[in-house]
């Protein structure tokens, strides 16, 4: 997420935006609604303490003041900014939000913190997928759903790195900050990766970083052209071999997740667009595949789910999303059809259609039928 709790502070005090902000106050530090309707803020210049910034607006980022820094010291940069207190309950509620939307489109995710996920999109229908002459193209879509449904969800931004692994796609996901959207493939290394300063690499802290800089490394190409052997002697076996690996972008690590499903879906991009009334026999019977297919996926796993829904990308690339929640949860392809089928009938149809899809989330185990 991008500047998170920042950015969670600019929903609720919108007449901030573009301005430098300082999350890291206290109660004290609250804003003063007037009489007028608006509010007086407390800015840097006025703080007194040994607090350090939690974090900053990018308009304050610009300013040299950053997550970590000390109030004190920051004010000295940016005396003018205003500093909010810390709101954790309001940001834990905005994690769950965006996690959940994330969820609703790509579910076998990695919770790495409030405002941080990896999600496994291997086998992620459509991911593999070409569009338009972009090989990619079937991951780019994905992803700007879930930039698309975490803003509906939550009316914040996102930054997404989509890379063969977590290392990379760790450091893709700042390099177009904010609201990016950032896809390397290890043929990328050498023009986007290799010439970042060695910290960026998650791994590699300030006592590593030193250690690097007195060998005259300093930058992850310069990493990378140190033999293995070479690194394994100056920094031991198992931490020589990582810094070797990390720097051509070799990361085995799955993402690892303990939690359940929270929808399964399935959906295709047709090869030529289609027309609703003009091509309805040929979207009936996809509609019915990718029913049947989402009810033997549900079956196979032991689940049903009570929320069934679908999505429709146009001609124009436009997404529109329809859902209804059912009485009684299912994972019978004749219920699913149906309850689909009156989401479908929300939705005007008038324009061709690209892709089509079907979920069913709001999942629980079957065998809780049976007690």
């Amino acid at each position: 997420m991008d500047a998170f709790y920042a950015s969670v502070e600019l929903l609720r005090y919108p007449d901030l935006k573009g301005q430098p902000v300082v999350i890291g106050g206290g109660r004290r530090h609250q804003p003063e609604l007037l009489a007028d309707g608006t509010r007086r803020y407390s800015r840097l210049q006025t703080y007194t303490g040994r607090g350090v910034i939690t974090t900053a607006t990018y308009a304050a980022r610009d300013l040299g003041v950053h997550s970590g820094m000390g109030l004190m010291k920051a004010a000295l940069r940016a005396p003018q900014a205003v500093l909010l207190p810390v709101d954790f309950e309001q940001y834990r509620h905005y994690s769950r939000r965006f996690k959940a939307a994330v969820a609703e489109v790509a579910p076998v995710i990695e919770d790495r913190g409030i405002d941080e996920i990896y999600i496994d999109l291997t086998e992620q229908p459509g991911a593999q997928d070409s569009v338009a002459h972009d090989p990619y193209g079937g991951v780019r879509a994905i992803a700007l759903d879930i930039k698309n449904n975490v803003r509906r969800a939550t009316g914040l931004s996102c930054s997404i790195g989509i890379t063969p692994n977590k290392l990379l796609s760790k450091i893709a996901s700042d390099l177009d900050k904010p609201d990016g959207l950032t896809l390397l493939t290890h043929a990328d290394l050498p023009e986007r990766i290799w010439p970042l300063p060695v910290r960026r690499i998650n791994g590699i802290g300030p006592k590593a970083a030193e250690k690097l800089a007195a060998l005259e490394i300093h930058t992850i190409a310069e990493l990378a052209a140190c033999e293995r052997p070479w690194l394994v002697t100056h920094f031991g076996r198992s931490y020589g071999n990582w810094l070797h690996d990390a720097s051509h972008g070799v990361d085995e690590r799955p993402v690892s997740t303990r939690s359940e499903p929270v929808s399964m879906s399935r959906e295709t991009t047709f090869e030529r667009d289609l027309h609703a009334k003009r091509d309805r026999s040929e979207l009936s019977s996809v509609f019915t595949q990718l029913v049947e297919q989402v009810a033997v996926d549900l079956q196979r796993k032991g689940y049903e789910g009570r929320t069934i829904g679908i999505k429709l990308r146009f001609d124009d690339f436009k997404t529109v999303t329809r859902d209804m929640t059912i009485d009684q949860p299912t994972a019978e392809a004749a219920a699913i059809r149906l309850a689909a089928g009156l989401c479908l009938k929300r939705v005007d149809l008038s324009k061709r259609i690209r892709l089509l899809g079907v979920r069913v989330s709001a999942l629980r185990r079957a065998a809780a039928m049976a007690g």
